[in-house]
């Protein structure tokens, strides 16, 4: 039957919460059905039931990645918020001394925020002066990604010249898809990473991009997704936010330069004094 009971929404809730930090509100009941629903039947279930007595059995670790990797992808586009691209091009860009220039995507969905990333850098530093790291934590999302293979009607706030530069049109069975240059490709690092763990290398980037995933945290997880982003930025290094997003009541060891921009202090002693 395709329905979701009380007992196993909240199941739901409870296991995405405790694994990746989302809270989902009772309002997202209809949303979980129409995700997972296809799922129940593709495995030929009875329903929601039997599903979950699947899902977490011992032997249900497959299929609780593939049912994560269907409540976590969102929506996104290229060159979305098109004045955090503009502010990395004209003032963070030119403020970064150390080369080769690091750079983390840190919710790369399907993959058109860092390979938008991945434009500006290759337009601005060539192609050896940039590292882009670019993590998610759905599976599905990163494996789209590494395809570098989207519609057309995705690329409406791609700079033309950038499109001409960086994209190949699809022929043939391809026709109304483009592909991203091989050589960009290549350059972008793909990586299953969970927000809720620390990155490996601390003070590893001069930039960090995460937007448009706090608002599907509650306050102590931003706290705790922000305490580890923090640690992998360099001295001096950003954070970008989404312009929708707030970090009021969060501390953090760094400035806050506009709306959704800030930069850690230029030694390690300030930052430490901060937090």
């Amino acid at each position: 039957m395709k329905s979701l009971s009380p007992a196993s929404f909240k199941q739901i809730q409870q296991w995405l919460y405790q694994t990746a930090g989302i809270l989902l509100t009772t309002q997202k009941s209809s949303m979980v059905v129409s995700r997972l629903w296809r799922r129940v039947d593709e495995l030929g279930l009875a329903d929601f039931d039997a599903y979950l007595a699947l899902v977490f059995s011992p032997e249900g670790k497959a299929e609780r990645a593939e049912m994560l990797d269907r409540l976590t992808t969102n929506e996104t586009y290229f060159f979305r918020e098109p004045a955090h691209f503009a502010r990395l091009k004209n003032q963070i860009i030119p403020s970064c001394d150390e080369r080769p220039m690091k750079v983390w995507c840190a919710a790369s969905s399907t993959g058109e925020e860092p390979y938008s990333l991945a434009m500006v850098l290759a337009d601005q530093l060539g192609e050896g002066g940039w590292q882009l790291v670019a993590s998610d934590i759905c599976g599905r999302a990163l494996q789209q990604a590494r395809s570098g293979l989207y519609r057309l009607d995705r690329v409406e706030l791609l700079p033309v010249d950038y499109l001409k530069r960086y994209c190949r049109r699809g022929t043939g069975a391809y026709q109304g898809m483009m592909m991203i240059d091989s050589a960009l490709r290549a350059r972008v690092r793909f990586e299953q990473h969970n927000l809720l763990c620390a990155w490996p290398e601390a003070g590893a980037f001069d930039v960090i991009f995460l937007r448009n995933v706090l608002i599907y945290f509650d306050q102590p997880t931003r706290q705790r997704v922000m305490d580890n982003l923090c640690a992998a930025l360099r001295p001096g290094g950003w954070l970008i936010i989404g312009h929708c997003e707030s970090l009021t009541g969060i501390r953090l060891p760094l400035q806050q330069l506009a709306p959704s921009i800030y930069r850690a202090p230029e030694s390690t002693a300030a930052r430490r004094v901060s937090a």
